[in-house]
């Protein structure tokens, strides 16, 4: 194995901010004076591009980090529903998987000291062909950073059932997306009982909604959407509610939710009514094509929520938001320089990379 310093940064679900978190933190080891390479060995934020799936994500890292490394070692195994597929019956080799990761991390390693390494969608995710976050860990010898979400004390139970998975291989974990009303007891109770059980704490990162969500604007367009009431595009958007209930559960159900965007259908005035009264509706998408009366659009224009139209059904308008608010748009550049100064702010960005 070449001789760098390995740092994997592996999460306990699905957008926790693992992407920024890496290139930040290979951002700041470059500062530091080391010449760092980036790899994900399972590709598993995937697009079409001339004709392969690529994982959008090495490709951000290598913008940002000036990287000529080939996206094929950077992201050796696409871990794609297809994939998936012929590995349970049996037409994917684990052992020459695992080859192959070593191999493209021998070639990405030999031009760099220090390796920052992106795990999958989640700890375990890769099970299926012995390539989880731990045995990729174990596999390239690297030192694993646990990305963990926190809103109430049960959260502590699956830091401390990853820290076991990693065993020797576990540096640590990093809180992210905090929000203020649970800063305090993380900060006062939670951090001081897992540093007593020998899990060191790094940072917690306060929630900030521009990493968050996306903006009405960005999902209107994701989504192909027409505007019709444009006012508070620049609004973020954090979740999604459905409105397929009667008015009454759907105003109690609206009130209940906040910075979320209402899919229904555009026939649906009594919905349209009951979202425009709840103060944690931000946008109403209308589904089908169908235009609402005027009266709805104005009172939209009146109270600042946009409405949008889109031609797609109800169920595929929630799918395709789906992917949009769980992904992001906000992986950018500039994501990744706020997360930076986040982690400057909030962590203690020496002990993660193990100087």
């Amino acid at each position: 194995m070449t001789d760098t310093r390995n740092t994997l940064v592996t999460s306990l679900e699905e957008s926790t901010g693992k992407t920024a978190i890496t290139l930040a933190l290979a951002q700041a080891a470059r500062e530091a004076g080391d010449s760092v390479g980036y790899m994900k060995p399972k590709g598993t934020r995937l697009q079409s591009n001339v004709g392969k799936t690529l994982d959008e994500d090495p490709m951000l890292a290598r913008e940002l980090l000036d990287l000529e490394a080939e996206i094929h070692d950077m992201e050796p195994v696409v871990y794609s529903p297809t994939f998936i597929e012929q590995a349970i019956r049996g037409r994917e080799d684990p052992d020459e998987l695992r080859g192959r990761v070593e191999d493209a991390f021998e070639t990405l390693a030999a031009d760099h000291d220090r390796m920052l390494l992106e795990g999958g969608a989640r700890l375990e995710m890769g099970g299926i062909v012995d390539l989880t976050d731990v045995d990729v860990a174990q596999l390239l010898d690297a030192r694993a950073l646990l990305v963990a979400p926190y809103e109430i004390p049960g959260d502590v139970d699956d830091v401390l059932a990853a820290a076991d998975l990693l065993g020797d291989r576990f540096g640590g974990v990093l809180f992210n997306n905090v929000s203020d009303a649970a800063y305090d007891q993380l900060e006062t109770d939670v951090v001081p009982f897992l540093e007593g059980r020998g899990v060191p704490v790094h940072g917690v990162i306060p929630r900030e909604q521009r990493l968050a969500g996306v903006t009405v604007e960005e999902l209107a367009e994701e989504l192909g959407a027409t505007v019709l009431v444009g006012e508070g595009l620049d609004t973020y958007i954090e979740r999604f509610s459905v409105g397929a209930m009667g008015a009454d559960s759907a105003l109690r159900h609206f009130r209940r939710t906040k910075n979320a965007a209402v899919i229904t259908g555009g026939d649906r005035a009594e919905i349209h009514t009951a979202a425009l009264e709840a103060p944690g509706v931000r946008c109403l998408f209308l589904t089908g094509g169908h235009r609402p009366s005027g009266a709805i659009l104005g009172q939209a224009a009146e109270k600042g929520v946009p409405i949008l139209q889109v031609q797609t059904d109800t169920l595929t308008t929630v799918e395709r938001a789906e992917d949009v608010v769980r992904s992001g748009r906000t992986r950018d550049v500039s994501t990744v320089d706020r997360m930076h100064s986040l982690l400057t702010d909030h962590a203690d960005v020496d002990a993660i990379l193990g100087e």
